[in-house]
């Protein structure tokens, strides 16, 4: 009987055995077509300075309308966040100031209208303890009703004078407290614009932050603007009635109170002031 003849075998394929390189302790090179070198990418060079500068030049005479721009953007908000930090603050709480911006604006008046002559304010710091109660009472009900209660800012009174001033079309309406009044007579001039009240907001809140409220009053009541060369309820006081700021009563204290919106204008015995300072006295008790 015949046998089917028997099936070849393939022959079992073997892995390549790794070929090495001659030379001894040297690594086994797989047997392959050998690829590509690697070329490492190239290195992308900082420019320097100098062609920073070069190329910002030129960048500025390409668009030098929208470069000025950008830099008087910069400057503006460069001076107003400033006000963050300086002047100091925390030393009010202990120091009473010397020259404020109001003094220094009214000083170089007068030398601009009577030149050679000398500029001399009268001005003489009290503590708030030595200043009479009635005109404590009068100036904050006459400038400032809220002065205890709000920290800084009277909200109602600027929602309302913003809606006067946006009728208006122009900065026209205040409502500053006596504060914001103390941050304008320490550091500012008087000028209307909204760059100052920036500022002065900042300023603002940063006495609210670091005084007490006894301690801003006094500070206001000893710098305050009470007429030419007359600063401070002390000099107000000898000056117009003869005696210490201690000593004022309740008419007086009101006389003065009604005199601080305009002090280069009015005076005690001005009949406006007269009409004025019964009614505040009708809100004082």
């Amino acid at each position: 009987m015949l046998q089917p003849p028997p099936t070849p075998t393939r022959p079992r394929r073997t892995a390549a055995a790794p070929c090495f390189a001659a030379g001894p302790g040297l690594l086994p090179v797989r047997a392959g077509r050998a690829g590509p070198p690697s070329v490492p990418p190239p290195s992308k060079k900082t420019p320097g300075w100098r062609e920073s500068l070069r190329r910002y030049a030129a960048h500025v005479r390409r668009h030098p309308v929208r470069s000025l721009l950008r830099w008087a953007v910069f400057l503006v908000f460069l001076d107003i966040f400033r006000y963050l930090a300086l002047p100091p603050v925390i030393p009010l709480m202990a120091w009473d100031p010397g020259e404020t911006a109001m003094m220094a604006l009214r000083r170089e008046a007068f030398t601009e209208a009577h030149p050679g002559k000398t500029w001399r304010p009268r001005q003489q710091w009290m503590p708030l303890e030595r200043i009479s109660p009635w005109l404590r009472q009068a100036v904050v009900a006459s400038e400032d009703d809220r002065f205890y209660t709000h920290h800084g800012f009277d909200l109602e009174l600027l929602w309302q004078a913003a809606l006067r001033n946006w009728k208006k079309g122009r900065l026209s309406a205040g409502a500053s407290t006596i504060t914001q009044q103390l941050a304008k007579n320490l550091w500012f001039s008087p000028e209307r614009s909204l760059l100052r009240k920036i500022k002065e907001a900042i300023m603002t809140a940063r006495l609210e932050l670091w005084l007490d409220k006894d301690r801003i009053l006094e500070l206001y009541l000893n710098v305050v603007e009470w007429g030419q060369g007359i600063f401070g309820a002390e000099a107000a006081a000898r000056h117009y009635f003869g005696k210490p700021a201690a000593a004022l009563n309740k008419r007086e204290a009101a006389q003065l109170a009604v005199m601080l919106p305009a002090p280069l204008k009015r005076s005690p015995r001005s009949p406006l002031v007269q009409r004025l300072s019964s009614r505040l006295m009708r809100r004082m008790y």
